[in-house]
């Protein structure tokens, strides 16, 4: 089992497979894009929007993020739309379908 423990909502992913979670707010494009790519390569996961959960937002700026979306997988954590990072997880065999979204 994975917890996601960067934040208060604790979602848990059974059968071993990592856990995806995207900080996102409204009407950002990177945020949008980010998603999109995830549905894409069909790789589940869960959102959080920072605009509605002070908590979250308060631990990203604090682990020093800037920009959003902030995207958490297993031990690798980045900002912004990163194309190569989602390819590389959509290449890892036990992410295909599995998750939270």
């Amino acid at each position: 089992m994975v917890i996601c423990a960067f934040n208060n909502h604790n979602h848990e992913v059974n059968r071993g497979a990592m856990q995806i979670t995207v900080y996102s707010k409204p009407n950002c494009p990177q945020c949008a894009a980010t998603k999109r790519a995830f549905d894409r390569m069909g790789l589940e996961y869960g959102v959080i929007d920072i605009t509605q959960d002070a908590h979250a937002l308060a631990q990203l700026q604090e682990a020093g993020f800037k920009q959003a979306p902030v995207v958490v997988a297993g031990e690798d954590w980045w900002s912004g739309y990163r194309p190569d990072k989602i390819r590389q997880l959509a290449a890892e065999p036990a992410q295909a379908g599995a998750g939270l979204r």
